[in-house]
């Protein structure tokens, strides 16, 4: 662990301890330090008037951020700092002192005029500018409630707030799909376990014909309240009521679901798949997940989906990937043949002079665009051209006259000619 310090900065006091200690997040080590005298103590009869303190700790390390950190990132190292070693929250020796170093860092680091001195000659300038010893800077837990004002300051460090209704939690499931019901949609009907409403009570967790009373220990609330008045103000804390454990009432629990007010159940659903979804596609079917707790909404249905291969065809998102094979001669002159899609076999046109791994678009053939099911992708036609190994000798006289003819010409051989 590296530790910084603001070097050159030493300074005299009066009745000052020599040793430093130094902490860095939770690590703590204590480190031998150096000393030097001004040269502006010249007289050396006066020495034993003065005690030479270290070099105070560099404030970025005090915060864990580099010299270069931006504004937004000292204000995150200083908000996990100061929530750590409050004392409210760390019971543990030397928390306090944590917490007001960590918030003296802070104050300096987070305005601009003050860390432009600190920057340029450490706290000595800090202080000599604002004509303050240490001891004068801001409280350090009037700047902690200022900080987290409005976000529930030391309440929200960990305590529970009265219970309500809780959504249920979402389910994920994965479906498998052929090919062409993927690129088409359908309708699946699948099995899920999840938790849903107990019938018995209708959700309530209590046993039917029983009345709940308040809990006369959180007063219906959940939770209980204490305070502890400091120094520093009164600390309040709030933690979940353990005779009602937090939901603020007293009652008989369903015979059927225990309390819970939800039961364990399987059950099949329809989903309605939609056209042009693939592997990676995640569809949300939402209040298909979990019932919720106390009335609570239901949770989503997540979908994934496996989906199979065709034997002919390949997919690339919403277009669809087809090779066929043409001879020579049909490369050469042109032709027509089939070719397999979605949608059957169609008719495509090879243009004469088509050459080897040419690509050729049929337009509007390929998966439909997932949640626009009227616009579709394209099916790329990749050519191949089958050159024979053997010809027969009426073959061969005929190319060797052909081949003779574009010598003769001194022209290269135009289709049509």
């Amino acid at each position: 662990m590296d530790v910084l310090l603001n070097g050159g900065n030493m300074c005299v006091t009066h009745g000052r301890s020599i040793r430093s200690e130094f902490a860095v997040g939770s690590l703590s080590t204590k480190s031998s330090v150096s000393f030097s005298y001004r040269s502006s103590l010249r007289n050396h009869t006066n020495l034993n008037k003065y005690k030479f303190e270290p070099v105070q700790k560099d404030f970025y390390s005090v915060l864990g951020v580099s010299k270069n950190s931006s504004k937004s990132e000292i204000k995150t190292a200083y908000r996990k700092l100061a929530r750590t070693y409050h004392p409210d929250v760390n019971k543990d020796d030397g928390a306090e002192e944590k917490f007001k170093e960590i918030s003296n860092a802070y104050e300096v680091l987070s305005d601009d005029e003050k860390r432009s001195m600190y920057d340029r000659y450490g706290e000595a300038g800090v202080k000599a500018a604002s004509r303050m010893d240490m001891d004068d800077f801001d409280d350090p837990f009037d700047l902690f409630e200022s900080f987290f004002e409005g976000m529930g300051g030391v309440e929200s460090m960990g305590a529970d707030k009265k219970r309500r209704p809780v959504r249920g939690d979402n389910k994920s499931c994965k479906i498998i799909l052929n090919f062409k019901e993927a690129i088409f949609g359908v309708i699946k009907d699948i099995l899920i376990t999840r938790y849903e409403n107990c019938e018995t009570c209708a959700g309530s967790g209590s046993k039917p014909g029983t009345n709940s009373t308040e809990c006369s220990t959180c007063r219906g609330q959940g939770e209980i309240i204490s305070r502890t008045r400091t120094p520093f103000g009164v600390i309040q804390q709030v933690s979940t009521c353990n005779t009602c454990r937090g939901c603020g009432e007293i009652f008989t629990p369903c015979d059927w679901c225990g309390g819970d007010g939800r039961v364990w159940r399987t059950k099949s659903i329809n989903l309605n798949i939609p056209a042009g979804v693939n592997f990676d596609s995640h569809l949300r079917a939402r209040s298909e997940g979990d019932a919720g707790k106390r009335g609570g909404p239901p949770g989503d249905l997540y979908v994934s989906f496996e989906v199979g291969s065709d034997p002919v065809l390949k997919r690339d998102g919403n277009n669809i990937l087809y090779t066929c094979t043409v001879s020579y001669l049909q490369a050469i002159l042109g032709t027509t043949i089939k070719i397999p899609t979605v949608d059957g076999d169609v008719d495509l046109e090879i243009p004469e002079g088509s050459q080897p791994d040419s690509t050729l678009v049929m337009a509007k053939r390929g998966a439909p665009l997932l949640g626009k099911s009227d616009e579709r992708g394209d099916q790329l036609v990749r050519v191949q051209v089958q050159i024979p190994k053997s010809l027969n000798s009426e073959e061969i006289e005929l190319i060797q006259q052909l081949s003779n003819l574009h010598d003769d010409s001194k022209r290269p051989l135009m289709i049509g000619d």
